[in-house]
């Protein structure tokens, strides 16, 4: 259903090294690289997720409400995956954990405050 997450950013070098290493761990890789915005996919074809400087001349702000969840596929991943962001500077919103019957997921914040989940069914 959702083709890709476009998420703001005031500093694009440091959110592409971000992405980079945390999304590469998921094997996607950049596949649009601009310098307005980096789009990145495991396929291009499927659902992707990029960075942009805004164009609006007004600086990037983490939507209040929104959140982005990202496929772990098992327990292991989400744990490596949140440890990863982590280790990249992103802020802990809820270390990983069973979060109801089926569901877990841990939470954090990229280096602009965007709010990300990663999780697995289970």
């Amino acid at each position: 259903m959702i083709g890709y997450v476009m998420l703001g950013t005031n500093d694009l070098a440091r959110a592409a090294r971000f992405y980079d290493a945390l999304l590469g761990e998921m094997g996607a890789s950049r596949f649009m690289d601009t310098p307005q915005f980096i789009v990145w996919a495991v396929d291009p074809a499927q659902t992707s997720l990029g960075v942009t400087l805004p164009d609006s001349g007004v600086p990037a702000s983490s939507g209040v409400g929104t959140m982005v969840a990202l496929a772990g596929g098992t327990t292991a991943r989400v744990d490596a995956l949140h440890k990863k962001a982590l280790a990249l500077g992103a802020t802990d919103e809820g270390a990983p954990q069973q979060r109801g019957p089926g569901f877990y997921a841990g939470y954090f914040r990229d280096l602009d405050g965007n709010k990300f989940n990663i999780f697995c069914m289970n």
